[in-house]
């Protein structure tokens, strides 16, 4: 019986101590890992956009409907035969709707009756390519339709041409990297100041990629943008 119990209290004493050992080791290590610093990567690029689309509109103001009718179409195809000499192509020329609008018919305005004007013509041309130089290019001589009468506008006052950067995809995984590795010398500028180390990464979370115009004078200018944030390990 002696033999017994001093044997249960053998394996009591082996087992608090061995508790003791693994509590403490989980304090150590839980103490360890509760050691980080968080840390923001960037990176920035500029780029040029690959792709403009320019929404075109013509309007004309006439008593006679059937003269209106002629003078729109007529600067219709004058307006369309001008972009196809400089060199833009059937798939980067699309013609729209021409629409015709009668202001007296418009009972909700009940000062329409003495316009100048009666009917309203409106039509459409929008021009989509790759091919940014070429359409700045016409931009600037589209200035020559005043000679033939013809007053050419864009549906988007506030912003003309749309110019847009389609190649992301290709940029992703470098700027990513690029933004892995600011991070890392921001944590290691932390871990020096700090006498610690960078130990492994706790946790990262990428930021969503962001374009904008580099400014409002060079909206052809893409500036892409993404911030990483990353928690490291700190050890000493």
């Amino acid at each position: 019986m002696k033999t017994l119990e001093g044997y249960k209290i053998l394996l009591l004493s082996v087992a608090i101590v061995a508790a003791g050992y693994f509590v403490g080791n989980m304090h150590k290590t839980g103490k360890s890992y509760a050691r980080s610093v968080q840390v923001k990567g960037l990176s920035e690029r500029e780029v040029p956009a690959d792709l403009a689309v320019w929404p075109i509109n013509i309007t004309l103001a006439g008593n006679d409907l059937n003269i209106l009718k002629q003078e729109i179409e007529m600067q219709n195809n004058t307006v369309y035969q001008f972009f196809m000499n400089q060199g833009f192509t059937d798939n980067e020329l699309t013609e729209g709707a021409t629409n015709i609008s009668d202001s007296r018919a418009d009972r909700y305005r009940s000062n329409m009756s003495n316009r100048e004007f009666r009917y309203i013509a409106k039509s459409d041309l929008t021009i989509r390519t790759s091919d940014i130089p070429k359409l700045q290019t016409a931009l600037a001589r589209s200035l020559d339709l005043l000679s033939d009468g013809i007053v050419i506008g864009s549906k988007n006052e506030w912003r003309p041409i749309e110019y847009i950067f389609t190649g992301l995809n290709d940029i992703k995984p470098s700027m990513i990297e690029e933004a892995t590795k600011n991070a890392r010398q921001v944590a290691e500028k932390f871990a020096m100041d700090s006498n610690s180390k960078v130990g492994k990464i706790m946790n990262a979370r990428q930021g969503l990629f962001s374009i904008s115009d580099r400014d409002s004078n060079t909206p052809q200018i893409k500036k892409v943008r993404v911030v990483t944030t990353i928690d490291y390990q700190l050890r000493d």
